[in-house]
């Protein structure tokens, strides 16, 4: 593992690993920092295939600006070799009710070359309560990328959720090295059903997760003899500090 992907790796679980807590601050007001990991799970494949994925976030700031950590990755337990690995370090103020904007920078090592990004985006409820994340990304190789994700908790009960959410990723060129084309070049959507065990810090789930390659996408992976779709059910947790 690279030097920076350490440094990465490090400060995101320092954060997680921080908790929720405030503090009077006299010339910045209430610093607060807090972290969550939204999905810990275990994927099964409709063929066979076993994964595990998790995605999380941390921050610390106050009311005028936050200093966020956002990150994925999923493990292929079948081929034992790390086949995404994300993080983000963007700063984010508010620009109205219920948005904030970001921007800051995006490091990955995924199955193949690692690449740094340049990120600016937009976090916050739509109307309906539905939580929207859309990130545009500029590479060190020029390559221009975009990503819109969307996720709702809806209460069937006051202690059972059932959370939808989607994920879209789309780009204006092509990065071989990594197996990227440009346009769309895949969706994700999820159902998980989960059970409030205590006060929406612990969360176990089950559900349903599909992944699905388009265009230029699909046809380098199949080039490579991979997957370009996708049915997972899953079983995991989510943990907020």
């Amino acid at each position: 593992m690279s030097a920076v992907k350490r440094a990465a790796l490090t400060a995101a679980m320092i954060l997680c690993a921080s908790g929720a807590h405030a503090q009077d601050i006299s010339d910045a007001g209430l610093l607060v920092w807090g972290g969550k990991l939204e999905r810990l799970e275990y994927r099964f494949g409709d063929e066979g295939e076993r994964v595990a994925a998790y995605e999380g976030d941390a921050f610390v700031g106050n009311d005028a600006i936050k200093f966020r950590w956002e990150g994925e990755g999923e493990y292929d337990l079948d081929e034992d070799v790390l086949e995404d690995f994300e993080n983000q370090f963007v700063a984010q103020v508010p620009i109205s009710t219920f948005f904030d904007a970001k921007a800051g920078v995006r490091f990955d090592n995924p199955d193949g070359p690692d690449r740094v990004f340049g990120v600016i985006g937009l976090h916050g409820l739509a109307p309906q309560w539905f939580e929207i994340d859309a990130d545009a990304f500029l590479s060190q190789e020029g390559d221009i990328s975009g990503r819109i994700e969307a996720e709702y908790e809806g209460l069937i009960t006051q202690n059972i959720l059932l959370v939808p959410s989607f994920e879209a990723e789309f780009g204006l060129s092509r990065d071989r090295a990594t197996g990227q084309g440009a346009g769309l070049r895949s969706i994700e959507i999820g159902a998980r059903l989960s059970y409030d065990l205590l006060e929406r810090n612990i969360q176990p789930y089950i559900g349903v997760h599909y992944e699905h390659l388009f265009g230029g996408t699909r046809g380098l992976a199949r080039a490579e003899g991979g997957d370009t779709e996708t049915l997972f059910a899953v079983a995991g947790v989510r943990l907020a500090f």
